[in-house]
C-alpha cells in the first residue's frame, strides 16, 4: 500500500552545487528510484515513500527546523551558520544532526591580499572582514577576544578587497584556485566542513518515523560500504593471530579449512578501512597467499 502524502518522507537537497550530485547518488544507492517533476524541483520516489525537494542550500536548515522536510543533506558550514543564528534567536535545538557524510569536504578560512603581512588571528583586530558567514565569523572573533567589522556579502566574497569594501575575507576554500585568481592567500581555517544529514526535531507519525529509521540505516550502510573492502586469502594456521591483527578495521574473520591441507586455512573478512598495498605486503610477509580484495556493494548491521 502506498503511504498517504502526509506520511511520505521529504528530504531537502541542494538543487545545484557541489553537494547535489553526491546527495542524489547517495539516495539512489539507498535504493530510491525517482522521477523529476515538471518544475525540476521535486523528485518523486517511485518505489519508496520518499520525495526529494531540490532547494537552495541555505534554505535547508529552515525547512528541516520548521518540519517542512523531515531530513536534509547540507554542508556543515551552512548548518553551523544557521545554528548560531537560531541560537541568537533563542532556539537551542533547531534540528538534529544525524551524522556526517563522506563528501563535500571543504574549509572556511580567512584569506588576505598576497602582499599583506599576516602572522595570526591577532592581526584581524580592527580590520573589515567580508563574508557570507557573519554568525560564524562573529562567534570566532568573540571567542578570540577580537574586535573587527564583519561585512556581509551574499556572493563573490573574494572581490571585496579589490572593491575597497573589506581588508580581508572569510570564505569557503577547496582548491584555493579562486583565491589565487584574485591575488589572495589563505591565512587560517576556522571551520572544517563536510556534508551532514540532519533531521527535524519535531515528533513525526509512527509510520513515517519507521521509514526514517530505515533510510538512515541504509545511508549508514552506504557510507560503511564506501570505506570497506572484502578480502579473501589463504594463511598458515600458525600465523592466524598475526594475520587477523593486520586486517584493517575487521571484526573476527571467517576461517574455513582448505581441502586436503591441515596446515593452511582460508580467511574471509570485511575490512571497514582502506586496504592499501602496504597492508597486502605486510600480510604476505606474515605468510598470507592468494589474496583477493573486492568492493562491497551493500552492508547492513
Amino acid at each position: 500500500m502506498t503511504p498517504e502524502p502526509a506520511n511520505r518522507i521529504k528530504i531537502a537537497v541542494q538543487k545545484s552545487g557541489r553537494l547535489t550530485d553526491h546527495s542524489l547518488d547517495l539516495l539512489s544507492r539507498c535504493g530510491l528510484k525517482y522521477t523529476k517533476g515538471r518544475d525540476q524541483l521535486i523528485c518523486f520516489g517511485e518505489n519508496l515513500p520518499i520525495d526529494v525537494l531540490l532547494v537552495r542550500d541555505d534554505d535547508i536548515p529552515a525547512l528541516v527546523r520548521e518540519d517542512v522536510c523531515d531530513l536534509g543533506i547540507v554542508g556543515a558550514n551552512v548548518l553551523e551558520e544557521r545554528r548560531l543564528q537560531y541560537l541568537d534567536e533563542g532556539d537551542e535545538a533547531p534540528f538534529v544532526l544525524v551524522r556526517e557524510l563522506d563528501f563535500g569536504h571543504c574549509r572556511l578560512s580567512f584569506a588576505v591580499p598576497e602582499d599583506m603581512q599576516f602572522s595570526g588571528a591577532a592581526d584581524l583586530e580592527g580590520l573589515r572582514i567580508a563574508t557570507s558567514y557573519p554568525h560564524i565569523v562573529r562567534d570566532y572573533l568573540r571567542r578570540e577576544g577580537l574586535t573587527a567589522s564583519v561585512v556581509e556579502f551574499s556572493g563573490a566574497v573574494e572581490i571585496a578587497p579589490r572593491l575597497g569594501r573589506a581588508d580581508v575575507i572569510c570564505d569557503l576554500v577547496s582548491s584555493g584556485n579562486t583565491l589565487r585568481a584574485n591575488h589572495l592567500r589563505e591565512a587560517g581555517t576556522i571551520l572544517s566542513s563536510v556534508s551532514s544529514l540532519i533531521q527535524t526535531p519535531k515528533a513525526v507519525p509512527a509510520e513515517k518515523a519507521e521509514w526514517m529509521e530505515r533510510i538512515k540505516k541504509r545511508i549508514d550502510g552506504v557510507i560503511q560500504v564506501s570505506e570497506s573492502k572484502y578480502i579473501m586469502l589463504h594463511a598458515p594456521r600458525s600465523a592466524l593471530a598475526e594475520i587477523t591483527r593486520l586486517l584493517p578495521g575487521s571484526e573476527a574473520p571467517t576461517v574455513m579449512p582448505l581441502e586436503g591441507r591441515d596446515d593452511k586455512v582460508a580467511i574471509h573478512a570485511v575490512c571497514r578501512e582502506n586496504v592499501f598495498w602496504e597492508t597486502l605486503e605486510e600480510l604476505k610477509l606474515a605468510g598470507a597467499s592468494s589474496m583477493l580484495v573486492l568492493p562491497v556493494e551493500k552492508m547492513l548491521y
